[in-house]
């Protein structure tokens, strides 16, 4: 059995006697694995399917985290990745069907899918905006761009009117309302890939899926060890990073709610990631703090046409449970686009407001 000769490659102590199906996770395939040391570890197999090159997500993710530890002095403060016993430099074995597996030591805490109080949303902010903090100095010019233009909105607007022009399903009348909203805020949405090229905003490492069931929680203090799920580490912007978390954790909504007019920023929510994120991302410029609330409106915006171009194509990116999944997803994300607009004034004084308290 493939999951068991994995177990056996990797440098434990002590040898596995137990393995047992670990997590919720939808991609890759993960085990807990117990030694006879008493020992425990995580096993993964690693969706080739998702991440075409397993060698290069490993080489980031395992340059990003030593570097963090080394410099932390903390092992908790990341992901700790086991090597194999031929000493394989990305850390992963490929094995006799190529499927990638790669080993990290199991470290007790928990995760959490949403926050129970505002201290776990304000938690996970600190994860976030110290992993910003600790990887200033990183050059993330040398990390693989695991996903080509993955926060290139320019580009995805281009995609969008490929798909439009195209118009596979014929479902471009019924999202007309829909594609017109996102259109008219094309030349906004290229806003920070315009900064990166540039220069104004400076090239970091990025994490690309900053929510909260990312963060590893102390059991008995409740704060934030250590982020997880490295596989879209790679070269970005800080403020991408911000957007996300706000775009997903200070919703007042689900992703795919069914009535869009339920789905608002929650202006307290936002502040309290702000405030955790800067009170930790100590490096940010004065430029990445200024564009902060472009970074939430941006996300919001990307993934709204990412949404409306796969319910155009037919649904073949994201995963979808009835017909129009899709448009309702892009409907939700623009409504807090639209949102977001109304309260851009209160955005920026929020953050301008906690930026000048934490960096007194």
């Amino acid at each position: 059995m493939e999951i068991v000769k994995a177990a056996y490659v990797f440098r434990t102590e002590g040898e596995p006697i137990l393995c047992e199906e670990f997590g919720h996770g939808h991609i890759n395939s993960t085990y807990k694995i117990t030694t006879d040391a008493g020992r425990e570890y995580v096993l993964q197999k690693i969706n080739k399917y998702v991440f075409g090159n397993p060698v290069q997500l490993m080489t980031n993710a395992n340059a990003v985290t030593n570097f963090i530890r080394e410099k932390s002095g903390d092992d908790r403060a990341a992901i700790h990745f086991i090597p194999t016993i031929d000493a394989c430099e990305c850390y992963c074995y490929r094995d006799e069907e190529a499927e990638f597996w790669r080993m990290y030591d199991y470290v007790g805490g928990f995760c959490l899918d949403q926050p129970e109080t505002d201290q776990d949303f304000y938690e996970s902010a600190v994860a976030f905006g110290r992993f910003q903090h600790m990887l200033a100095d990183f050059p993330a010019d040398t990390l693989f761009e695991t996903i080509p233009e993955f926060h290139n909105t320019v580009d995805r607007f281009r995609q969008l009117e490929e798909s439009i022009q195209e118009n596979l399903m014929r479902r471009v009348k019924k999202a007309r309302p829909e594609i017109e909203f996102a259109l008219a805020r094309k030349e906004r949405g290229g806003t920070l890939q315009r900064m990166r090229e540039s220069g104004e905003l400076p090239l970091r490492v990025t994490h690309n899926d900053t929510k909260l069931n990312n963060v590893l929680l102390d059991r008995k203090t409740r704060k934030a060890l250590c982020v997880l799920d490295l596989d879209t580490v790679m070269p970005g912007l800080s403020v991408h990073d911000f957007g996300d978390s706000i775009r997903f954790g200070a919703a007042t909504a689900a992703e795919d709610a069914k009535d869009p007019s339920t789905m608002k920023l929650d202006l307290h929510l936002f502040e309290v990631y702000t405030r955790g994120f800067l009170e930790a991302a100590t490096a940010l410029t004065d430029r990445e703090v200024e564009m902060l609330p472009m970074g939430a409106y941006v996300m919001a915006l990307e993934v709204g046409i990412r949404f409306l171009k796969d319910y155009l194509d037919g649904d073949v990116y994201f995963k979808t449970k009835y017909r129009e999944h899709n448009l309702v997803r892009a409907r939700t994300q623009l409504a807090l686009v639209a949102d977001m607009e109304e309260k851009w004034n209160d955005m920026q004084r929020i953050v301008a407001d906690v930026a000048r308290q934490v960096r007194q």
